[in-house]
């Protein structure tokens, strides 16, 4: 009671501030990423303004939200459509040689990753720095593998996916590191402010749009592990409940107020779920090697 909730405002702010000042005017990718983290910010925007107006948690409908997030992911198939570099294979992690190719079946998949991550990530900010701190640790993953991908040499060294202009997308990560760390400064327990819809389903979809734009797509459900975890627990949890006629797997869902209800204090829950995010960031770094 009383935090001021939408943090996620200045999150966007120093991003979009901080890539016009650093990156290049001239890249088609940073205006992308640009429009889809402003585009999921408007749709988090709508959502905490009506939860504010109503005086409750019932924001924009689920539907409602889920065709707008649709319409934003597009952005990205339509731009990949337009740009015939872009082509419908997949990195797998772990395995050189192995790019399995889903054709036209790649934009739809995309829309998928992005509308996800977005919701994933939205799913993980229930606690106190839960979501902030592990999507700090994803940008700063994904900023040492947009680097090396806008680098022919080393992408071909790493045998990852060459992308023209990817040390762009590597500037714009590192806004998102940088953003994230800075409001992580007030958001840690106890928590002076939240960053709301408008920072969670804008971080979210902008992550999925990076891991698309730089052909590491697959590398997401490792690197953002936590967000994935989050997300199943409340397929399972809705679904089994479902089922089984009112039963449950998890004593709450998200997972991270299952520990909650086991006892666990809010700060050891996060910390431990930042540990977990810190070797899965290690892990997808070690994809570069390992294969």
């Amino acid at each position: 009671q009383g935090v001021p909730t939408m943090g996620g405002m200045l999150i966007i702010a120093t991003m979009v501030t901080s890539t016009l000042l650093w990156a290049d005017p001239a890249s088609g990718l940073v205006w992308l990423l640009l429009g889809i983290c402003l585009f999921f910010g408007g749709i988090g925007t709508m959502d905490d303004l009506q939860k504010i107006n109503r005086g409750n948690s019932k924001g924009v409908s689920a539907r409602g939200k889920l065709l707008l997030q649709m319409i934003g992911a597009s952005m990205v198939g339509f731009y990949l459509l337009l740009h015939p570099e872009y082509d419908g294979n997949l990195a797998i992690p772990f395995f050189k040689g192995f790019h399995p190719d889903l054709g036209w079946w790649y934009v739809p998949f995309a829309v998928i990753v992005i509308v996800g991550a977005s919701n994933a990530v939205n799913l993980t900010d229930g606690l106190d720095g839960l979501a902030a701190g592990p999507v700090m640790i994803s940008g700063g993953v994904y900023l040492i593998f947009a680097y090396a991908a806008g680098n022919a040499i080393v992408a071909q060294y790493l045998q990852i996916p060459f992308v023209q202009g990817a040390g762009e997308v590597a500037v714009f990560c590192g806004t998102m590191v940088g953003a994230c760390l800075g409001f992580l400064w007030f958001n840690t327990y106890p928590a002076q402010i939240f960053m709301g819809d408008v920072g969670s389903l804008s971080l979210g979809g902008t992550l999925g749009a990076v891991s698309i734009i730089i052909k590491q797509e697959i590398l997401l459900s490792i690197v953002g592990g936590i967000f994935m975890m989050e997300a199943l627990s409340v397929i399972l949890q809705v679904g089994y409940f479902k089922m089984s006629g009112g039963k449950r797997i998890f004593l709450m869902a998200p997972i991270h107020h299952h520990f909650e209800k086991k006892g666990w204090q809010e700060p050891k829950v996060v910390v431990r779920f930042w540990i977990i995010s810190i070797i899965l960031g290690l892990l997808a770094l070690a994809t570069l090697k390992l294969r």
